[in-house]
Protein backbone atom coordinates (compact mmCIF):
# COMPACT_ATOMS: atom_id res chain seq x y z
CA UNK A 1 0.00 0.00 0.00
CA UNK A 2 2.82 2.37 0.91
CA UNK A 3 4.77 1.63 -2.28
CA UNK A 4 1.71 2.21 -4.48
CA UNK A 5 1.06 5.50 -2.73
CA UNK A 6 4.67 6.54 -3.30
CA UNK A 7 4.49 5.72 -7.00
CA UNK A 8 1.24 7.67 -7.33
CA UNK A 9 2.77 10.72 -5.68
CA UNK A 10 5.92 10.54 -7.80
CA UNK A 11 4.15 10.61 -11.19
CA UNK A 12 2.92 14.23 -11.08
CA UNK A 13 6.38 15.40 -10.05
CA UNK A 14 7.92 13.70 -13.07
CA UNK A 15 5.25 15.18 -15.32
CA UNK A 16 5.93 18.65 -13.98
CA UNK A 17 9.65 18.22 -14.48
CA UNK A 18 9.07 17.03 -18.05
CA UNK A 19 6.76 19.92 -18.88
CA UNK A 20 9.26 22.44 -17.51
CA UNK A 21 12.30 20.94 -19.25
CA UNK A 22 11.63 22.65 -22.58
CA UNK A 23 11.02 26.02 -20.96
CA UNK A 24 14.17 25.69 -18.87
CA UNK A 25 16.14 24.78 -22.01
CA UNK A 26 14.78 27.87 -23.79
CA UNK A 27 15.71 30.11 -20.86
CA UNK A 28 19.22 28.66 -20.80
CA UNK A 29 19.79 29.28 -24.53
CA UNK A 30 21.10 32.83 -25.20
CA UNK A 31 20.53 32.52 -28.95
CA UNK A 32 16.87 31.63 -28.46
CA UNK A 33 16.19 34.36 -25.94
CA UNK A 34 18.07 37.13 -27.77
CA UNK A 35 16.86 36.10 -31.21
CA UNK A 36 13.26 35.67 -30.07
CA UNK A 37 13.29 38.97 -28.21
CA UNK A 38 14.73 40.91 -31.14
CA UNK A 39 12.33 39.26 -33.58
CA UNK A 40 9.37 40.20 -31.38
CA UNK A 41 10.69 43.76 -31.14
CA UNK A 42 11.04 44.04 -34.94
CA UNK A 43 7.55 42.64 -35.50
CA UNK A 44 5.95 44.98 -32.96
CA UNK A 45 7.78 47.99 -34.43
CA UNK A 46 6.67 47.15 -37.98
CA UNK A 47 3.04 46.62 -36.96
CA UNK A 48 2.43 49.14 -34.19
CA UNK A 49 4.60 52.17 -34.99
CA UNK A 50 2.95 53.04 -38.36
CA UNK A 51 -0.49 52.44 -36.86
CA UNK A 52 0.06 54.43 -33.65
CA UNK A 53 1.83 57.23 -35.51
CA UNK A 54 -0.81 57.34 -38.27
CA UNK A 55 2.04 57.24 -40.80
CA UNK A 56 1.42 57.52 -44.53
CA UNK A 57 3.91 55.69 -46.69
CA UNK A 58 2.04 55.99 -50.00
CA UNK A 59 1.26 59.65 -50.69
CA UNK A 60 3.85 61.19 -53.01
CA UNK A 61 5.31 64.67 -52.50
CA UNK A 62 7.39 66.01 -55.38
CA UNK A 63 8.64 68.92 -53.25
CA UNK A 64 10.32 66.52 -50.82
CA UNK A 65 12.05 64.19 -53.27
CA UNK A 66 15.38 62.59 -52.28
CA UNK A 67 15.79 64.46 -49.00
CA UNK A 68 18.70 63.19 -46.94
CA UNK A 69 18.12 61.88 -43.38
CA UNK A 70 17.06 64.63 -40.99
CA UNK A 71 14.96 65.19 -37.86
CA UNK A 72 11.77 65.29 -39.92
CA UNK A 73 12.74 62.26 -42.01
CA UNK A 74 15.09 60.01 -39.99
CA UNK A 75 15.81 57.84 -43.04
CA UNK A 76 15.30 60.50 -45.71
CA UNK A 77 12.76 60.35 -48.54
CA UNK A 78 12.62 58.35 -51.75
CA UNK A 79 12.48 59.38 -55.39
CA UNK A 80 8.82 60.46 -55.17
CA UNK A 81 8.97 62.12 -51.76
CA UNK A 82 7.69 59.30 -49.54
CA UNK A 83 9.18 58.92 -46.06
CA UNK A 84 11.72 56.07 -46.12
CA UNK A 85 11.37 55.30 -42.40
CA UNK A 86 7.62 54.75 -42.77
CA UNK A 87 8.08 52.59 -45.84
CA UNK A 88 10.78 50.50 -44.15
CA UNK A 89 8.33 49.71 -41.35
CA UNK A 90 5.47 49.00 -43.77
CA UNK A 91 7.81 46.91 -45.90
CA UNK A 92 8.82 44.95 -42.82
CA UNK A 93 5.18 44.28 -42.02
CA UNK A 94 4.59 42.98 -45.57
CA UNK A 95 7.76 40.85 -45.60
CA UNK A 96 7.07 39.38 -42.16
CA UNK A 97 3.48 38.63 -43.15
CA UNK A 98 4.68 36.75 -46.22
CA UNK A 99 7.31 34.89 -44.21
CA UNK A 100 4.92 33.86 -41.44
CA UNK A 101 2.21 32.83 -43.90
CA UNK A 102 4.60 30.73 -45.99
CA UNK A 103 6.10 29.11 -42.88
CA UNK A 104 2.64 28.25 -41.54
CA UNK A 105 1.21 26.84 -44.78
CA UNK A 106 4.27 24.92 -45.91
CA UNK A 107 4.94 23.82 -42.33
CA UNK A 108 1.51 22.23 -41.84
CA UNK A 109 1.35 20.58 -45.27
CA UNK A 110 4.98 19.44 -45.13
CA UNK A 111 4.46 17.99 -41.66
CA UNK A 112 1.52 15.83 -42.74
CA UNK A 113 3.23 14.77 -45.99
CA UNK A 114 6.49 13.85 -44.25
CA UNK A 115 4.76 11.97 -41.46
CA UNK A 116 2.66 9.75 -43.73
CA UNK A 117 5.44 9.37 -46.30
CA UNK A 118 7.57 7.73 -43.63
CA UNK A 119 4.83 5.57 -42.11
CA UNK A 120 3.40 4.30 -45.42
CA UNK A 121 6.34 3.50 -47.75
CA UNK A 122 4.24 3.00 -50.90
CA UNK A 123 2.48 6.33 -50.49
CA UNK A 124 5.76 7.85 -49.36
CA UNK A 125 7.54 6.86 -52.56
CA UNK A 126 4.99 8.73 -54.67
CA UNK A 127 4.97 11.77 -52.37
CA UNK A 128 8.74 12.00 -52.28
CA UNK A 129 9.00 11.82 -56.07
CA UNK A 130 6.59 14.74 -56.29
CA UNK A 131 8.71 16.61 -53.76
CA UNK A 132 11.86 15.83 -55.74
CA UNK A 133 10.21 17.21 -58.86
CA UNK A 134 9.29 20.45 -57.07
CA UNK A 135 12.78 20.80 -55.62
CA UNK A 136 14.30 20.44 -59.10
CA UNK A 137 13.06 23.95 -59.93
CA UNK A 138 14.77 26.97 -58.37
CA UNK A 139 12.43 28.68 -55.90
CA UNK A 140 12.45 32.04 -57.64
CA UNK A 141 11.90 30.53 -61.10
CA UNK A 142 8.95 28.44 -59.94
CA UNK A 143 7.43 31.44 -58.14
CA UNK A 144 7.79 33.67 -61.20
CA UNK A 145 6.07 31.10 -63.42
CA UNK A 146 3.31 30.66 -60.83
CA UNK A 147 2.73 34.41 -60.51
CA UNK A 148 2.79 34.81 -64.27
CA UNK A 149 -0.01 32.26 -64.49
CA UNK A 150 -2.20 33.46 -61.61
CA UNK A 151 -1.46 37.17 -61.44
CA UNK A 152 0.84 39.32 -59.32
CA UNK A 153 -0.41 39.79 -55.78
CA UNK A 154 0.66 39.11 -52.21
CA UNK A 155 -1.59 36.04 -52.14
CA UNK A 156 0.10 34.63 -55.25
CA UNK A 157 3.53 35.19 -53.70
CA UNK A 158 2.50 33.36 -50.52
CA UNK A 159 0.99 30.41 -52.42
CA UNK A 160 3.95 30.10 -54.77
CA UNK A 161 6.53 30.12 -51.98
CA UNK A 162 4.45 27.74 -49.86
CA UNK A 163 4.49 25.19 -52.67
CA UNK A 164 8.26 25.66 -53.04
CA UNK A 165 9.03 25.08 -49.36
CA UNK A 166 6.67 22.15 -48.67
CA UNK A 167 9.21 19.54 -49.95
CA UNK A 168 11.94 20.89 -47.67
CA UNK A 169 9.77 20.57 -44.58
CA UNK A 170 8.43 17.19 -45.69
CA UNK A 171 11.91 15.71 -46.13
CA UNK A 172 13.00 16.79 -42.64
CA UNK A 173 9.84 15.43 -41.02
CA UNK A 174 10.09 12.18 -42.99
CA UNK A 175 13.68 11.67 -41.91
CA UNK A 176 12.87 12.32 -38.24
CA UNK A 177 9.82 10.04 -38.42
CA UNK A 178 11.76 7.17 -39.97
CA UNK A 179 14.36 7.50 -37.23
CA UNK A 180 11.67 7.23 -34.55
CA UNK A 181 9.99 4.29 -36.24
CA UNK A 182 13.09 2.23 -35.48
CA UNK A 183 12.73 2.90 -31.74
CA UNK A 184 11.51 0.19 -29.39
CA UNK A 185 8.44 2.07 -28.21
CA UNK A 186 6.90 1.93 -31.71
CA UNK A 187 7.29 -1.85 -31.86
CA UNK A 188 5.75 -2.13 -28.40
CA UNK A 189 2.75 -0.08 -29.50
CA UNK A 190 2.33 -2.23 -32.61
CA UNK A 191 2.46 -5.42 -30.50
CA UNK A 192 -0.17 -3.96 -28.18
CA UNK A 193 -2.48 -3.45 -31.15
CA UNK A 194 -2.36 0.33 -31.31
CA UNK A 195 -3.72 1.86 -34.49
CA UNK A 196 -1.68 3.93 -36.91
CA UNK A 197 -3.42 7.17 -35.86
CA UNK A 198 -2.44 6.71 -32.22
CA UNK A 199 1.12 5.70 -33.08
CA UNK A 200 1.61 8.67 -35.40
CA UNK A 201 -0.31 11.49 -33.74
CA UNK A 202 0.05 10.61 -30.06
CA UNK A 203 3.56 9.19 -29.92
CA UNK A 204 5.82 9.77 -32.94
CA UNK A 205 4.63 13.36 -33.35
CA UNK A 206 5.96 14.28 -29.91
CA UNK A 207 9.47 13.23 -30.96
CA UNK A 208 9.32 14.82 -34.42
CA UNK A 209 7.89 18.21 -33.60
CA UNK A 210 11.23 19.59 -32.41
CA UNK A 211 12.95 19.10 -35.77
CA UNK A 212 9.83 20.43 -37.49
CA UNK A 213 9.80 23.66 -35.48
CA UNK A 214 13.45 24.32 -36.27
CA UNK A 215 12.91 23.73 -40.01
CA UNK A 216 9.84 26.00 -40.08
CA UNK A 217 11.91 28.76 -38.48
CA UNK A 218 14.48 28.56 -41.27
CA UNK A 219 11.70 28.48 -43.88
CA UNK A 220 10.45 31.72 -42.34
CA UNK A 221 13.82 33.39 -43.00
CA UNK A 222 14.23 31.88 -46.47
CA UNK A 223 10.74 33.01 -47.50
CA UNK A 224 11.56 36.61 -46.59
CA UNK A 225 14.76 36.46 -48.63
CA UNK A 226 13.10 34.89 -51.68
CA UNK A 227 10.22 37.38 -51.53
CA UNK A 228 12.72 40.25 -51.41
CA UNK A 229 14.57 38.84 -54.41
CA UNK A 230 11.31 38.45 -56.34
CA UNK A 231 10.20 42.00 -55.50
CA UNK A 232 13.62 43.31 -56.51
CA UNK A 233 13.12 41.96 -60.03
CA UNK A 234 9.52 43.16 -60.13
CA UNK A 235 7.80 39.80 -59.66
CA UNK A 236 6.94 39.97 -55.97
CA UNK A 237 4.65 42.20 -53.94
CA UNK A 238 3.25 44.77 -56.41
CA UNK A 239 3.68 48.52 -56.09
CA UNK A 240 2.68 50.79 -54.43
CA UNK A 241 2.59 48.37 -51.47
CA UNK A 242 5.93 48.60 -49.69
CA UNK A 243 8.27 45.67 -49.25
CA UNK A 244 12.00 45.63 -48.68
CA UNK A 245 12.54 44.03 -52.06
CA UNK A 246 10.70 46.60 -54.15
CA UNK A 247 12.25 49.41 -52.10
CA UNK A 248 15.65 48.11 -53.15
CA UNK A 249 14.33 47.91 -56.71
CA UNK A 250 13.33 51.59 -56.59
CA UNK A 251 16.75 52.58 -55.21
CA UNK A 252 18.86 50.91 -57.89
CA UNK A 253 19.26 54.12 -59.98
CA UNK A 254 19.88 56.32 -56.92
CA UNK A 255 22.49 54.21 -55.15
CA UNK A 256 25.13 56.98 -55.36
CA UNK A 257 22.97 60.12 -55.15
CA UNK A 258 20.58 58.83 -52.44
CA UNK A 259 22.39 56.09 -50.53
CA UNK A 260 19.73 55.98 -47.80
CA UNK A 261 17.21 54.46 -50.21
CA UNK A 262 19.44 51.39 -50.47
CA UNK A 263 21.10 51.20 -47.06
CA UNK A 264 18.11 51.31 -44.72
CA UNK A 265 15.90 48.69 -46.43
CA UNK A 266 18.97 46.49 -46.99
CA UNK A 267 20.04 46.72 -43.34
CA UNK A 268 16.48 46.01 -42.18
CA UNK A 269 16.30 42.92 -44.41
CA UNK A 270 19.72 41.61 -43.36
CA UNK A 271 19.10 42.25 -39.67
CA UNK A 272 15.71 40.53 -39.68
CA UNK A 273 17.00 37.43 -41.47
CA UNK A 274 20.00 37.31 -39.12
CA UNK A 275 17.74 37.50 -36.05
CA UNK A 276 15.43 34.75 -37.36
CA UNK A 277 18.42 32.50 -38.08
CA UNK A 278 19.79 33.20 -34.60
CA UNK A 279 16.43 32.21 -33.14
CA UNK A 280 16.40 29.05 -35.28
CA UNK A 281 19.92 28.09 -34.21
CA UNK A 282 18.88 28.53 -30.60
CA UNK A 283 15.86 26.29 -31.09
CA UNK A 284 18.10 23.67 -32.70
CA UNK A 285 20.20 23.63 -29.53
CA UNK A 286 17.10 23.47 -27.32
CA UNK A 287 15.66 20.48 -29.17
CA UNK A 288 18.99 18.63 -29.34
CA UNK A 289 18.63 15.53 -27.10
CA UNK A 290 22.36 15.51 -26.29
CA UNK A 291 22.14 19.08 -25.04
CA UNK A 292 19.07 18.26 -22.93
CA UNK A 293 20.88 15.36 -21.29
Amino acid sequence: MTEATAVTHNKPAKTRRGSNSWWNAVLSSPSTMIGGGLLLLIALACVLVPWLGNMDGYTTNTSAMLLSPSAGHPMGTDNVGRDTFTRVLLGGKASLTVGISVAAISGVIGFVVGLYAAYYPKIGYLLMRICDGLMAFPAILFAIVFIGSFGQSTRSVVLALSIVFVPMVARVVRSATMTNMNENYVQVLVNLGSGSFRILWKNIVLNVIGAWIVEVTFVFADAILVEAAMSFIGAGIPQPQASWGNMLYDSRTYIYSAWWMTVFPGVALALTVFVINMFGDGLREVFDPKRRR
